[in-house]
Formats: structure tokens, C-alpha cells, sequence
């Protein structure tokens, strides 16, 4: 269910990201209430991200050597996101809505055709790897058809904690907290609340076993 008010710690944390198209839907749009996705601003920051990631999925100069390479990546990848932690590594292809509403921490690793619709806060904690195909949703409709037919939509954040392993082809789905220390295996749906120190399988995902914890970085 949308919700009916402005999420003000959402807009104080967006306040700190790069390449927020602002605008009173885009306000609307990451405290999760019904927005219009139409509007210009959003229209242009979708835009706008689309070119990125066509420069980011066709970028392989002749001359470049692997270094080199992912010190160009890492360039745009804080043109897209919202906030980079260090040594990021995203293979190509990807596709994102924004890429300012991501927020990625040190040591981030994703396998090829990483999917985010990150119509709202998509916050990835430190030393989390993706396998190939992760697709996650922050964006959601209402059940209702009239709304949809009016093109209006809402959004739930989603949280992936440290030292997570999300699996090949895994799907996270809107208003999803994943905790710290997790498994996620390959081919599963997310609907709901992983805790810390899980692994979890399956559609929809649940909890199998526990691991042991390890201290902080």
C-alpha cells in the first residue's frame, strides 16, 4: 500500500546524493506515495540515465587495458549512482530507471545483467557480490486497475546489508530489507525480510539455515 505522507528522512538522505532530478514527485516518488512518473523532471532523469548506461554498456575502448578499464567504469558509475563506495566492479550490461536513488558500498561486485528499478532508495551495504541476472524492484503499482490506467505508481525502498551474496537471477522485490551476512540462492524471489545471518532459497525466499556471525569492519 502507498503511503500517504512524505517521508522526510528519505528526502533529508536524498538531499546528500548526486544527480537527484528534483521536483515535488520526485519528493513523492522515494517516500513511497503515489507519484506521476510522467512529469518532466522525472521524464529527464530517466533520460538522462538512459544515455549513461548505453555510454557504460558500449564503453571497451581498443587501447585499454584492464586497469584502465575499471578506473573508466568506476568514472561513470558515479555519474549514474547516487553514491559510490570504493573499488566498485559492475560488469556490463546493466539497466537501471535513475541511478541516483542507488547507493552502493566499498567492495561492490556484480555479475553481468544487474537490473535496478530504483524508483526509490536502493541502499547495497559494504562487500556485497551479485551474480549474473539480479533484478531488483523498488517500484510497484496498486492492485487497483484505475490507477494504472493513469500511469500512477508508488515505490518501497529496498536494503541489502554487508557481506551479503545475492545469487544468479535472483528477484528482490519492492520494501524488502535483506540483513547483513546473507545468502540469497540463485533463481529465488524476494517478498519479504531476510534477517541477519541467513541463508534463504526459493520462490518466495525463506530461511534455511543460519551461519555464524563475524565482527564489524
Amino acid at each position: 500500500m502507498a503511503n500517504l505522507e512524505k517521508d522526510a528522512e528519505a528526502i533529508a538522505f536524498a538531499r546528500t546524493l548526486d544527480n537527484v532530478p528534483w521536483c515535488e514527485d520526485y519528493e513523492k516518488m522515494i517516500s513511497g506515495i503515489l507519484y506521476n512518473p510522467l512529469v518532466s523532471e522525472l521524464a529527464e532523469g530517466r533520460f538522462r540515465a538512459r544515455k549513461l548506461v548505453h555510454r557504460y554498456n558500449n564503453h571497451f575502448p581498443q587501447d585499454a587495458t584492464r586497469d584502465s578499464l575499471t578506473d573508466e567504469r568506476e568514472v561513470m558509475l558515479r555519474q549514474m549512482f547516487g553514491a559510490v563506495g570504493k573499488h566498485p566492479f559492475v560488469e556490463p550490461p546493466i539497466n537501471i530507471d535513475y541511478g541516483c536513488n542507488i547507493i552502493i558500498g566499498d567492495n561492490f561486485y556484480s555479475n553481468f545483467g544487474l537490473v535496478v528499478l530504483d524508483t526509490a532508495l536502493v541502499k547495497i551495504g559494504n562487500r556485497v557480490m551479485f551474480g549474473p541476472s539480479v533484478s531488483i524492484f523498488s517500484a510497484t503499482h496498486e492492485t487497483g486497475v484505475q490507477s494504472r490506467r493513469d500511469y500512477i505508481e508508488y515505490g518501497k525502498s529496498v536494503t541489502i546489508g554487508d557481506d551479503c551474496w545475492i545469487g544468479g537471477n535472483v528477484t528482490i522485490v519492492a520494501g524488502v530489507v535483506i540483513g547483513k551476512g546473507c545468502t540469497i540462492g540463485a533463481g529465488s524471489v524476494v517478498t519479504k525480510d531476510i534477517p541477519d545471518w541467513s541463508v534463504a532459497v526459493g520462490s518466495p525466499a525463506k530461511v534455511i539455515k543460519k551461519v555464524d556471525p563475524v565482527p564489524d569492519i
